[in-house]
């Protein structure tokens, strides 16, 4: 039987229907077997849920210091302590401005009584000689000579025991007024104090330059 042309079309529809339905089943079987999820087997541990918390690594705290086991305390090894040092350079600094510090009007006995408690008497009695011999007294008295001192401290040059004392460098600057002009002077000495029951005395001193030579 020969079908027209309405007929035709009509089958070839038919046809095109019935191929696109069998694709899709085949299709959409396929993808349900292979996207269905195995099933859960009995014995196994459920997964967590949550995120787990890893607890922080324990830090030990910093070891202290072993500034008091390494360090080592000068003082250990000197017959003085810090705070006898710093008693004896008090001294030495006030000596320093009272030995050049002088007017011509100023007897022997105002010089000495400046050095009172800064020098030992025995070598109080000596500088207040030397302060008022003829050969020194002259020159201040004739050209009205006033000076004025000042020290600072360069450093410890040696120390003893028996007696303790100290020996510092010390740098003594005298400025000296007068009828003639003015003059200035740097000079360095050496200056020995010792502990005399707890107070610190100047028991000596001398020019630098003359424990060189």
């Amino acid at each position: 039987m020969e079908l027209n042309t309405g007929q035709q079309r009509l089958l070839f529809g038919v046809v095109v229907v019935a191929l696109v339905g069998l694709g899709y089943f085949l299709i959409s079987g396929r993808h349900q077997s292979s996207a269905a999820p195995p099933p859960a087997s009995p014995s196994a541990t459920p997964a967590a849920t949550g995120t787990a918390s890893v607890p922080p690594a324990t830090v030990p705290p910093p070891s202290p210091a072993a500034t008091a086991a390494g360090g080592a305390d000068i003082y250990e090894w000197l017959p003085f302590t810090q705070a006898d040092l710093t008693e004896a350079s008090k001294t030495v600094v006030a000596f320093a401005a009272a030995y050049d510090t002088w007017s011509y009007t100023e007897s022997a006995t105002a010089y000495g009584a400046k050095l009172a408690g800064l020098v030992t008497p025995q070598y109080a009695a000596a500088l207040v000689y030397g302060y008022g011999t003829s050969g020194v007294a002259g020159p201040r008295m004739s050209d009205k000579q006033v000076s004025t001192g000042t020290g600072a401290i360069d450093s410890i040059t040696s120390f003893g025991a028996d007696p303790t004392s100290i020996t510092f460098a010390v740098t003594i600057t005298q400025q000296v007024t007068s009828t003639k002009p003015a003059a200035s002077s740097d000079s360095v000495y050496t200056v020995t104090v010792e502990d005399d029951d707890g107070s610190w005395l100047v028991s000596n001193l001398e020019l630098s330059s003359l424990g060189n030579q």
